[in-house]
């Protein structure tokens, strides 16, 4: 269903109205933001869809939060002990913990969400191959024990993205994960107003008011959860266009997300307020290991030899204050941000990339490159590739089509003449690479891996290393081995990362800045 804009604030008045009206009512105080993305899914384990995931930062806790340096922090849970030998973990609840039916959380329904959580996350299904029971120990405390040790605990249980852990009633996380959720019950800082929800178009949530926060500040996506307006209305724009007219406007608070050209179009407007995101995204080149020619090495590390991150940032961002050369995997700004195995000098050299080729013995096969073009993050990453494959004697051809089109090919391992690719573009928010375990750039299993099929069984094995290991220098050695080995058989090309923008009316404060939009803490006068 798609409606214009004049359409989607209709609705939203429409609503405001209906819980406004009647003898002695009061005016809510109301706060209208446009998101990216259109909500359509609401069960946060069974997508790891970006949308979904910030409706269930809205209305769901978690045990653990990442804070602004992407820090696990305590959120849900008050303190927790881990045994001597690594092997038990005790975690205590904090006080005034309740669903939004009036139900108290308790340990239960956290064992039960852990359980429904680990079938589906990376991380999680790594943790529960190493369990060896989770139970309940009283109504506020529950122990996990484990066949050995998992450092990475913490961090799964603070994962921001793709799938994070959610705390839901125990009646609820009992259904199997494939199953989806269709009653949307949490106990986080705002209500699920079910009766307003128009799948991809507008959606509604209400203060909670019995919602205890922590006392902590507000910091990234932990600390305390302050909500300071009564009620928050999110209206889909498919025309982002539409939506930054509708801010100027002052129709709607305030806006998710933008890219970096689209500032000029509030350029000098007092009324709004324009700051760069806090979590850039990275641009890709994936080469497709199973197939020829990318099976060999040297033929990629050939298109290695050329490619730049300056060059990639300069014809696709322009705006040296919008985008950063970025040489580490896991991402610039974070606990496991390294430099190692980086071999990208700023300038391509077109000779090393045909003395490659020449040794590698290459053909001239045409290089498939696909990519989808109705996604604008895509649009400029194909002919730029294309450009430089040419450069060093390499022919290819774009096949463009639907994003749903190139995720369904992107995902074969075959040949181009059976429907397979040979070189494809990806683009990851930095949260997505920040854990070695959860990293899909990392996932090295071959063709049962993730698209581009990276086959490596030592790094593999340093991922179980890096699982066991709980001591954080050892954590970041094994990290740092990882990357150096991607960097030699070239898993991909990073391209540099660049940030968006978010933007909203003057009359909006306390917006925390977190890598995922989380409205707790603003106000609107």
């Amino acid at each position: 269903m798609l409606i214009n804009r004049r359409e989607a604030l209709a609705l939203s008045a429409g609503a405001l109205l209906a819980t406004t009206s009647g003898a002695g009512a009061q005016a809510k105080k109301t706060l209208r933001l446009a998101p990216h993305a259109a909500l359509r899914v609401l069960d946060p384990v069974v997508t790891n869809a970006y949308i979904t995931r910030n409706h269930a930062y809205m209305v769901y806790d978690t045990l653990f939060s990442v804070d602004s340096l992407y820090r696990p922090q305590p959120q849900m849970v008050k303190d927790w002990t881990v045994s001597d030998d690594k092997l038990t973990y005790i975690f205590t609840l904090r006080e005034g913990l309740a669903f939004h039916d009036g139900q108290p959380v308790t340990a239960e329904d956290c064992v039960a969400s852990i359980a429904r959580w680990v079938k589906k996350d990376v991380i999680g299904l790594r943790l529960a191959a190493v369990t060896a029971g989770m139970t309940a120990v009283d109504a506020k405390t529950f122990r996990i024990s484990l066949k050995e040790p998992f450092g990475p605990m913490l961090e799964g249980f603070s994962r921001p993205s793709s799938i994070p852990l959610f705390v839901m009633p125990k009646r609820i996380a009992d259904l199997a994960p494939d199953k989806v959720l269709e009653e949307v019950v949490g106990s986080g800082p705002f209500k699920f107003v079910a009766s307003e929800f128009r799948p991809g178009v507008s959606w509604a949530y209400e203060r909670n008011d019995k919602y205890v926060p922590r006392d902590e500040p507000a910091d990234g996506l932990a600390g305390g959860k302050q909500v300071k307006v009564d009620r928050v209305e999110v209206i889909w724009f498919p025309s982002k266009q539409t939506a930054i007219n509708a801010l100027a406007k002052g129709e709607i608070d305030l806006l998710e997300n933008m890219n970096a050209d689209q500032r000029s179009m509030l350029q000098g407007n007092r009324d709004v307020v324009v700051r760069r995101r806090p979590g850039p995204n990275a641009s890709t080149i994936r080469f497709n290991w199973a197939q020829p020619p990318f099976d060999q090495v040297k033929i990629r590390r050939a298109v290695q030899a050329v490619i730049t991150q300056q060059d990639y940032m300069d014809a696709t961002i322009g705006d040296p204050e919008s985008y950063q050369i970025c040489p580490a995997f896991f991402g610039c700004g974070t606990p496991l941000e390294t430099a190692v195995g980086f071999p990208d000098t700023g300038k391509p050299d077109v000779a090393k990339a045909k003395a490659l080729l020449k040794e590698a013995g290459y053909k001239g096969e045409k290089i498939v490159i696909i990519t989808p073009g109705d996604v604008a993050s895509f649009a400029p990453l194909a002919p730029l590739t294309q450009q430089y494959l040419r450069q060093i004697g390499m022919d290819s051809e774009i096949q463009t089509m639907e994003w749903s089109a190139f995720l369904t090919r992107r995902a074969r391992p075959v040949p181009v003449s059976e429907g397979g690719w040979n070189l494809a573009h990806a683009v990851f928010d930095r949260i997505d690479l920040i854990s070695p375990l959860g990293n899909l750039n990392f996932d090295a299993r071959g063709k049962v891996a993730y698209t581009g099929f990276v086959d490596d069984p030592e790094t593999e094995a340093l991922k179980g290393r890096y699982q066991r290991e709980v001591d954080p220098a050892k954590q970041k050695a094994i990290v740092e081995e990882m990357q150096k080995r991607a960097y030699e058989l070239v898993f991909y090309i990073p391209l540099g990362t660049y940030f968006d923008y978010e933007t909203y009316r003057a009359n909006v404060s306390g917006y925390v800045q977190s890598p995922v939009m989380v409205v707790w803490g603003v106000d609107k006068r």
